[in-house]
């Protein structure tokens, strides 16, 4: 089952500092988590982003799970060479309840990476083996990216814009759901917003929108 996580102001601890945990920190970067890494060694990527402020980064090394009942975290990435020490990680992770992954052993985690088609981080399509091959999921990707390109239009990517904004401009405006379901969907089957949308005119479609909501009855 591919569930999307909501992460926001979630607090993720990455244990390991080189291009395994890189990786697992792009992915979390966008989510608008507080990510911590701690590591005695990191690559120069991972430093660059944590004098950037986008993430805390730790210098020290881990040899044991104190770090766990320290720092409390909602999830444990952990990306190390030793084996041993991830599976100690998930482990204790487990027993506190805590959300765990261990990028060398992804059946005993408690969530998987699918490979990501992403729209302009409107439209996230993903590929996704249940971790028994991250190297196919990544193969089916680039096989299928070309043909979502040609399916997903930019029209479709600016009637979602316009679809968040009626939405919670719906929310005060629209006392039931049903009502501001209706309302949306009729947002959407607008000829006039299609076409401001397809002409780039999108604060125009956007006003458009918002009239439709505050009229609705």
């Amino acid at each position: 089952m591919i569930v999307d996580l909501n992460l926001q102001d979630k607090s993720v601890i990455v244990i390991g500092g080189g291009n395994e945990a890189q990786k697992r920190i792009k992915s979390l970067i966008r989510q608008e988590c507080n990510i911590m890494v701690i590591s005695d060694k990191v690559i120069p990527q991972i430093t660059k982003l944590a004098k950037s402020k986008k993430i805390q980064l730790k210098k020290q090394k881990i040899q044991d799970t104190k770090f766990i009942s320290k720092f409390k975290p909602d999830i444990i990435i952990s990306t190390t060479n030793d084996k041993k020490l991830n599976q100690k990680i998930i482990n204790e992770g487990k027993k506190k309840k805590i959300i765990t992954y261990s990028s060398d052993n992804p059946e005993e985690s408690d969530f998987s990476n699918p490979a990501i088609i992403d729209f302009e981080k409107m439209i996230q399509i993903a590929i996704f083996t249940g971790g028994r091959s991250p190297a196919m999921s990544k193969k089916l990707k680039k096989k299928s990216e070309q043909m979502f390109k040609k399916i997903i239009t930019k029209e479709d990517i600016g009637q979602i814009k316009i679809q968040k904004i009626a939405r919670d401009a719906a929310k005060d405006e629209i006392e039931t759901p049903t009502e501001r379901k209706a309302c949306l969907r009729s947002i959407m089957a607008d000829n006039e917003i299609d076409q401001l949308i397809k002409d780039g005119q999108m604060k125009k479609a956007e006003k458009r929108a918002i009239t439709i909501v505050r009229n609705w009855k």
